[in-house]
């Protein structure tokens, strides 16, 4: 039996990873004919404070696990970069696809900061990213014609006099080496190259 399910994984992963290659080759060559939206979006949202259960835990668990007790205030925000999309269909996604009106607040492109620290976290190349994957799925909903690429991370911000050791302790409890990495704080140019470079990083999967 285990056997077999091997196998359906492997054709599973074939699968998406031809599916990948080809989006992927179709996008290279809508750019290369000027018929690719570049311009890459970027999205926050975060729970409004009522709702914001998972940054309240975490201001707990730095507190307690960590036992840094001068952390004042946790912000967990979700990003989203996406590229090609029409302004017709982001501004729909961004109240049905990204966010949540009665529970969340959108930031489009930055957010302020203040005096806090600030991290993001996203999945290693190869890793699957359920929620960007799901996110892209929904704005086909919205217009089947759309091809959008979405990528996504977690973005914490952490309020309070934390000294560089302690901001790096945070890092460390936040992110999982085995299937995360800090995300870089630009936002990149296309996000092509992204996923071509994760075609050649997936790993197969194995028993």
């Amino acid at each position: 039996m285990t056997q077999y399910v091997i196998i359906a994984k492997r054709n599973i992963w074939r699968g998406r990873k031809n599916h990948a290659r080809s989006r992927i080759k179709e996008n290279i060559s809508r750019k290369e004919k000027g018929t690719f939206m570049s311009k890459v979006r970027r999205v926050y949202v975060e729970k409004k404070p009522a709702f914001a259960v998972k940054a309240k835990e975490l201001q707990a668990e730095i507190k307690s696990y960590l036992g840094i007790s001068s952390v004042t205030g946790v912000r967990e925000l979700i990003r989203y970069d996406i590229e090609n999309i029409s302004e017709e269909t982001y501004k729909k996604a961004l109240v049905t696809v990204f966010s949540e009106p009665p529970v969340d607040t959108v930031f489009e492109e930055t957010f302020e900061l203040g005096n806090a620290k600030t991290f993001s976290v996203e999945y290693l190349p190869g890793h699957f990213d359920q929620r960007a994957d799901s996110a892209q799925q929904c704005v086909k909903l919205l217009d089947e014609d759309e091809d959008a690429l979405i990528k996504s991370a977690t973005t914490y911000v952490v309020k309070g006099d934390l000294t560089d050791e302690q901001l790096e302790a945070v890092k460390e409890y936040c992110i999982n080496p085995v299937d995360s990495r800090e995300a870089a704080a630009d936002k990149p140019e296309t996000l092509v190259m992204d996923f071509d470079c994760l075609l050649y990083t997936s790993p197969s999967p194995r028993d």
